[in-house]
């Protein structure tokens, strides 16, 4: 075991990570009237710190209070209420020793608009998604298609809700452009058909995740992270692959690497899988293209699994293990044989039941 990984140190960018373990970022629908979670979803962030997480990931936070949101209850971080509670959090995640990342995103034509105060979802194109709405057992909607001030008006929801995460001293930022939300519906050719400039080519449909970058970059400052997610799948349409080949998957990764950001974090279905019919994983084929660190997640719920994502990765996040397990740092770290926990019992997510 010489060359395990897990548990030495990892230094991203200005910060030094006492082990290469972290919460995977999970989309929660725990907050009412006020956009701010309940106190027992907070105190579950703070508690995997304390428990040795080297990096804690928010629940995906919703830009904007017009169409971003895309499920009831979910947070928000452009008010001063939300900006006070996310402070209190982030200054107990700090002193246990652990790095705290606000995930942000805006959800498109995942939007269910009976959520949204405008009633309505976006997307680059006018493109329903074929599945029903789990929540709601219906189809959904049309989105309306984006115009040039619709595209701004959302960047600028990335730029306040970053603003936010600033003031109540987040220590990172990441941009969601995984899961077939809004960036991830433009970089795919799937659910993007647009004829401009934000349209058609891999570059093209690259633009509005360049957009967003560098208008978050420029209120993000230098000594704090930022990221960002992508995958090739999404929590809709779940059998389609988001990018169609190798090469555009990397394309749009080569891209990524020329932009300010200081690592690209790999959302799977299962680190191992080889994609795009090659023989190689996510990691390795991001790897390949990218200078940047690299955090992976999907099935990592014990040692051997952490172990052997490290081999491609720098990072690996854990989403249901840590959820529901609160010892499952110390038990990977001494070994302890754990079976992968279901979706089914991860729901608790999603329920009034306090974690563990």
């Amino acid at each position: 075991m010489n060359n395990d990984k897990a548990f030495t140190p990892f230094q991203l960018k200005n910060f030094h990570l006492r082990n290469r373990l972290g919460v995977a970022p999970m989309t929660r629908i725990s907050s009412r009237h006020d956009s701010v979670p309940r106190q027992d979803v907070l105190d579950f962030l703070v508690a995997r710190a304390k428990k040795g997480a080297a990096i804690i990931y928010t629940e995906a936070i919703v830009t904007d209070y017009e169409s971003a949101q895309g499920y009831p209850g979910q947070a928000r971080m452009t008010t001063q209420r939300q900006i006070d509670t996310w402070r209190a959090v982030n200054e107990a995640i700090r002193a246990a020793g652990s790095l705290s990342i606000m995930q942000m995103f805006h959800c498109g034509r995942m939007a269910w608009p009976e959520v949204n105060p405008a009633g309505r979802s976006l997307a680059p194109s006018p493109i329903s998604i074929k599945q029903l709405n789990p929540m709601t057992g219906q189809p959904y909607p049309l989105p309306d298609e984006m115009s040039t001030f619709d595209i701004h008006h959302v960047i600028n929801g990335f730029v306040e809700t970053a603003k936010g995460a600033v003031e109540a001293g987040f220590d990172g930022i990441e941009i969601h452009g995984a899961h077939g939300y809004l960036i991830s519906q433009f970089l795919s050719a799937y659910s993007n058909q647009r004829n401009d400039e934000y349209g058609g080519t891999p570059e093209k449909r690259y633009r509005f995740a360049h957009e967003v970058i560098e208008a978050v970059r420029l209120v993000v400052p230098q000594n704090k992270l930022l990221t960002f997610r992508i995958s090739d799948w999404g929590v809709a349409d779940m059998d389609v692959s988001l990018f169609g080949t190798r090469d555009e998957y990397q394309a749009i990764i080569r891209l990524l690497s020329g932009e300010a950001i200081d690592a690209i974090s790999v959302s799977t279905y299962d680190y191992s899988l080889k994609a795009f019919g090659t023989d190689k994983n996510m990691a390795q084929l991001t790897r390949e293209v990218s200078h940047l660190p690299i955090l992976i997640c999907g099935k990592i719920h014990d040692r051997a699994s952490a172990e052997e994502a490290l081999r491609d990765a720098d990072i690996v996040l854990s989403g249901k293990s840590t959820l529901l397990n609160p010892d499952w740092f110390e038990d990977v770290r001494t070994g302890k044989t754990m079976a992968a926990y279901t979706s089914e019992e991860a729901n608790i997510a999603y329920s009034e039941t306090p974690l563990p």
